[in-house]
């Protein structure tokens, strides 16, 4: 038996699966802001009763990873890990950028992929993959203009998604192979066929030691006094970015 639990929550989307092998049994997600907190473990329960699965029958757990949001990603990994430590079983950790594009190859099978998460500002985490699902280029922060978007016009036929792409849209819109597909947001129930590959071939990850893909650090302000909150400060202050 393979039963894996599945936790994606590293946008404002907060999505629960469960599945047998590589086969979706059940599904709850809501995507109304950064609810998490207050769904997250709800859901679990919910999706647990819902299938009649005692949380001792499950072989797995698999999160997101991200990049995303901080915030998002450090209830939802938080969540993985405590429910594999307490169930002594292994956590498997899923590129959220590789959910998206697996998302988008089940409607346009051909081309290569580009999730664009939102980033802040005209910045986005991105990276593309081939019609395997194998990464091409890095996972990267980009500021989106019209030089650094020029590397995409060495694919054939590029499409891009997900919630950083529509600021960008009328710049990607100057390349010429250039799709957009819209509606494609990060959910657990893509990431069913990513997770139980990595459930086969034992690519689990330490469950002490193992932390969300934040891609950037928290953003560090030197000089404390030019923010009217943080006046008082005497030394640097560590702030979370927003999300």
């Amino acid at each position: 038996m393979a039963k894996l639990l599945h936790i994606e929550t590293s946008t404002t989307m907060c999505s629960v699966a469960l599945s047998e092998y590589d086969t979706l049994l059940a599904s709850k997600e809501i995507n109304e802001g950064y609810t998490h907190a207050e769904n997250l473990h709800v859901f679990i329960q919910d999706l647990l009763n819902e299938t009649r699965i005692d949380s001792r029958e499950l072989n797995a757990i698999a999160v997101s990873k991200g990049p995303g949001s901080y915030t998002g990603l450090r209830i939802g990994v938080s969540a993985a890990k405590g429910l594999a430590y307490a169930l002594n079983i292994p956590l498997i950790s899923v590129d959220t950028l590789q959910v998206m594009s697996s998302q988008a190859k089940a409607t346009h099978p051909e081309g290569y992929f580009c999730p664009m998460l939102d980033a802040r500002r005209m910045e986005v985490y991105t990276a593309v993959y081939d019609t395997e699902l194998n990464r091409v280029n890095a996972i990267q922060a980009l500021i989106v203009d019209e030089g650094s978007i020029a590397p995409f016009s060495q694919f054939p036929n590029i499409y891009f998604f997900g919630d950083g792409m529509g600021k960008c849209k009328a710049i990607l819109s100057l390349l010429k192979n250039a799709g957009f597909i819209e509606g494609i947001v990060p959910s657990a129930k893509d990431m069913v066929a990513l997770a139980y590959a990595k459930f086969q071939n034992k690519l689990f990850e330490d469950v002490a030691y193992f932390e969300p893909f934040y891609l950037k650090d928290f953003l560090i302000l030197k000089d404390p006094s030019s923010v009217k909150t943080f006046s008082s400060c005497k030394s640097s202050t560590i702030i979370p970015r927003p999300g």
